[in-house]
């Protein structure tokens, strides 16, 4: 387990596990007002939460499968990665990939916060990369 500083706006909700088994803590939707989404429409949800990780972290945010499978409501660029340096305030790009229109309310949860330890990779310039099997194959190459 890692600390994880935090503040909210006023009335906002703080990210909340559900069970001692969760991974991921809900991250709750922060509006003045409804948002209303149609089909192919995607939106910036504000949470009203900003957080401080410790370097060598990350956190990812990921859709909720609740609203993945019932709506088709997903985050586009998934799983979003908020880095150690960032202070800004969480929000989740959400898109409507269903067919009907959703509303998200106030108070809604729209998406879960994972924390990971990030490793550097430190780039060597070389020649040659050692050869394998697959060789530069990609796409589908292995198969479906």
């Amino acid at each position: 387990m890692i600390n994880v500083n935090y503040i909210k706006k006023s009335g906002a909700r703080e990210p909340e596990y559900k069970s001692d088994g969760s991974a991921g803590a809900d991250l709750f939707a922060f509006l003045d007002s409804p948002v209303i989404m149609k089909p192919g429409c995607t939106a910036l949800i504000p949470t009203g939460v900003s957080i401080e990780l410790p370097p060598g972290y990350e956190a990812q945010i990921r859709p909720r499968s609740g609203l993945a499978l019932e709506h088709g409501i997903s985050i586009l660029n998934s799983p979003g990665t908020i880095d150690s340096d960032y202070r800004g305030e969480i929000k989740i790009i959400l898109t409507n990939f269903g067919s009907s229109e959703f509303v998200i309310e106030n108070d809604m949860r729209i998406a879960q916060i994972i924390f990971a330890r990030v490793y550097k990779g430190k780039f060597i310039s070389v020649n040659d990369l050692n050869n394998t099997q697959r060789g530069k194959g990609g796409f589908g190459h292995t198969g479906l």
